[in-house]
């Protein structure tokens, strides 16, 4: 099943103009999110200089800079490598599907998304998803719902109100995330209590019998991402099966210098937390 889907989806890109692009997996940075571990390697120099590289955590930087060198559309099954990750859906090595389009609206990437869920359907002979108790149709098209509607209608969260000017108030959140029976932490950050309203009360209702978009995510939850038109929101994504997270998805940012303040960012949150940057 897993080499028909592989063939099934490498003729679905290239039937569309994208290329297929292998890309290292020893990088000097592995991937600059601030919650993402990745396994450390030494680089023996034939000096026998040791030099600090790291097995990547996704093949995103180096596609990047085949985008920046003029490839419009690409593709790759990248083997990728986490740290810190075990369980019944992470694993600490596994092979992602990472693809981008350049110059073409962010809706083309859900588009991609429910059109892949079906080629892969198709591919296993499988009629229907599951993942516990639950089931998903993958050939019908997914709902698409804001987080700040999936907040009200799941957790009884008012997202909105905590957000001033992509600037998270924590203490509202907390609040909120407190009164709805939500367990907190008394040093959790406004993204922390975020993840745990997410996991708990929204993510077991998503793609429950179709699949569902979740779009509209917070800016301090999309730290690569486009601002949206409401600047406290952003261009990002994920695609949802079974309340599994199976996607995640973005307009990129092509500002360098807003792109740079943001990686500084979060490594300075990495090294505030784990003591370690990339």
């Amino acid at each position: 099943a897993r080499g028909r889907i592989l063939s099934a989806l490498r003729d679905w890109f290239r039937k569309r103009g994208f290329l297929e692009v292998e890309t290292p997996a020893l990088q000097v940075s592995p991937g600059n999110e601030v919650h993402l571990h990745a396994f450390a390697a030494g680089l023996v120099t034939p000096a026998g200089d040791v030099l600090p590289r790291y097995l990547h955590t996704s093949p995103e930087f180096a596609c990047k800079k085949l985008l920046a060198a003029g490839e419009p559309r690409i593709f790759s099954f990248a083997r990728v490598f986490r740290n810190r990750e075990r369980s019944a859906l992470h694993h600490p090595e596994f092979t992602m599907l990472e693809w981008y389009r350049a110059n073409e609206p962010y809706e083309a990437l859900m588009e991609d998304c429910a059109a892949i869920l079906v080629e892969t359907a198709k591919a296993a002979g499988s009629l229907q998803l599951h993942w516990k108790s639950r089931t998903s149709d993958p050939y019908a098209a997914p709902d698409r719902v804001s987080v700040a509607a999936a907040f009200q209608k799941h957790a009884g969260i008012d997202l909105m109100p905590t957000l001033r000017d992509a600037e998270p108030d924590t203490a509202k959140l907390v609040a909120a995330a407190t009164s709805a029976g939500v367990q907190v932490a008394n040093d959790d950050t406004w993204s922390d209590v975020f993840s745990r309203v997410l996991v708990e009360r929204v993510e077991p209702h998503l793609g429950l019998g179709r699949p569902t978009i979740l779009d509209g995510y917070p800016r301090p939850e999309a730290a690569w991402a486009e601002a949206a038109d409401d600047p406290r929101l952003a261009k990002r994504f994920e695609l949802y099966a079974c309340g599994v997270e199976l996607a995640n998805g973005f307009a990129e940012i092509t500002d360098a210098g807003e792109q740079r303040r943001r990686f500084e960012e979060a490594m300075a949150e990495r090294q505030r937390r784990y003591g370690e940057r990339y």
